[in-house]
């Protein structure tokens, strides 16, 4: 059994925040600063690092592993215990 703590970087975290939250590549790199190719690669990365075939899979790991929780109904990021400053 693999150990999935600390495997995934923050910006990697944030963006699967990011995804849970059904924003789309684009809206994900102008946030984040960043190119829409970087948000693949940590799509991709994620992917790769959980050990899962797509989104749905993805979503289903994060929560699993606690880097997604339910909060009220909403879903939250594990890291969320600093700010994060997202704004479209």
């Amino acid at each position: 059994m693999m150990n999935y703590n600390n495997l995934i970087s923050t910006r990697e975290q944030e963006v699967l925040y990011m995804i849970a939250q059904e924003y789309s590549t684009m809206d994900m790199a102008m946030a984040l600063h960043l190119s829409d190719h970087t948000i693949l690669s940590h799509r991709k990365n994620l992917l790769r690092k959980l050990n899962v075939k797509n989104t749905a899979g993805l979503i289903r790991r994060a929560f699993e592993l606690n880097y997604l929780r339910l909060s009220k109904g909403k879903t939250t990021a594990a890291f969320e215990e600093r700010p994060l400053s997202i704004a479209l």
